[in-house]
């Protein structure tokens, strides 16, 4: 079987080899050439840096490796960061900031309501985005899709509201709570859990709203255990997903706690310590070598950074996010870097990208933005501190190669 680095070697040199036969771009294989400046935008410090460093360290290790063979045509990738804290106002100014820097495309976000606030931007500016992290749905619906510069590589919410209901449904849960919080996050989510209860004929017992911050929610759990839930599911970022476990641990309330994916997070598995065990969530990635293009991964992520991986699913959509950038930049054969061009070269990749989350055969289209699809995802449990397989059957059907449905 061919090795990872061999494949990604092979696949660089066909690039750059196919590149050469044009004269247009004797300038753009000159060693004094300029970079290719890639924009990266996320919280990495503040409420939300757990997952958004994960994010920016997937992104840093991907193109380190396209760097060391041969980059876009023989020019390095330069990364223009800039840490938006999760907060909106400082998400569009990174947004303008990377307009104004001459960025060719933009690799970020990981908070809904900040990523929606600087949508705009990219979009009258004709700058792809491509988001490895936020997940609410409306932000890849913003605009018509065939005029839309707006790309995702992680499960927006749509599917993974509905992949987690589905589950409960199976297990005999529901009557189902939802806590969700009062940013733009928590309302897409709420009403994507809302319609998958609905596809099932069923309504939540119970429905808790929340600012960010929050330090108590017994009231609210109370009244859920009153209504007769026998599930929680929250939807929020931050350590209020611990604060919601700690409370239901403190009322001696032992439902399951069940979610989108920041349940997978440190702020709330560290947070609830021994009342996180069991919590389940969905997920695009679990850290374990099940292939060698995933062994690979956590090896090169553990060598580069020295310490284990936090939030395997953040730097894996982050990593695979990259590398479709620079597949399609490889798309591009005359060195025009323009806007419209990358877009159009996002939405043609013709080239198979075996990547760490999925294998993406035409991951995006004029007509669909988004990579990942439903079955995609596997069913995330903590366990001794540790996200793993919920159900035999995902860490079975993880072995095999997932591609878009």
């Amino acid at each position: 079987m061919q090795t990872f680095k061999s494949w990604l070697a092979a696949w660089a040199a066909v690039a750059v080899a196919a590149s050469v036969g044009a004269a247009a771009h004797a300038q753009a294989l000159n060693a004094n050439a300029p970079t290719v400046k890639v924009g990266v935008i996320g919280p990495f410090t503040g409420p939300s840096s757990d997952f958004g460093t994960q994010m920016l360290e997937g992104i840093q290790l991907a193109f380190e490796e396209i760097n060391a063979v041969g980059g876009y045509m023989g020019r390095s990738y330069e990364l223009v960061v800039r840490d938006d804290q999760a907060t909106p106002d400082l998400g569009l100014q990174a947004a303008k900031d990377m307009v104004s820097t001459g960025v060719v495309a933009t690799l970020g976000y990981c908070n809904t309501g900040v990523a929606a606030k600087s949508l705009e931007v990219f979009q009258n500016a004709k700058l792809p985005l491509i988001i490895p992290c936020a997940t609410g749905t409306p932000l890849t619906a913003q605009y018509p899709a065939a005029s839309s510069y707006i790309f995702r590589t992680s499960p927006r919410d749509a599917i993974q509201a509905p992949y987690v209901v589905n589950d409960l449904v199976r297990r005999g849960w529901t009557h189902v709570a939802i806590f969700a919080d009062t940013t733009g996050y928590g309302d897409a989510g709420l009403k994507d859990v809302e319609a998958a209860l609905a596809s099932h004929s069923l309504k939540p017992v119970h429905v808790a709203r929340f600012p960010l911050g929050v330090k108590d929610l017994q009231s609210e759990l109370r009244a859920a255990r009153d209504a007769g839930a026998d599930v929680v599911f929250s939807y929020t970022v931050g350590v209020e997903n611990a604060t919601i476990a700690n409370g239901r641990k403190a009322l001696k309330w032992n439902v399951p706690q069940v979610g989108a994916w920041p349940l997978s997070f440190p702020f709330f598995i560290n947070g609830a310590k021994d009342a996180a065990e069991g919590a389940m969530m969905a997920q695009t990635f679990i850290a374990e070598p099940s292939n060698e293009r995933r062994a690979s991964f956590l090896t090169a992520y553990k060598r580069k950074f020295h310490k284990p991986m936090a939030v395997p699913m953040a730097a894996a959509q982050g990593y695979d996010a990259a590398y479709l950038l620079a597949f399609a930049l490889f798309g591009i054969r005359d060195g025009n870097l323009a806007g419209l061009t990358v877009k159009t070269a996002l939405e043609n990749i013709s080239r198979t990208y075996y990547g760490v989350v999925a294998t993406y055969e035409r991951p995006f289209s004029l007509n669909d933005k988004d990579a990942l699809t439903e079955n995609m995802l596997v069913m995330g449990k903590v366990a001794n501190g540790a996200v793993t397989f919920a159900r035999a059957e995902d860490a079975k059907r993880n072995l095999l190669v997932k591609r878009k449905n």
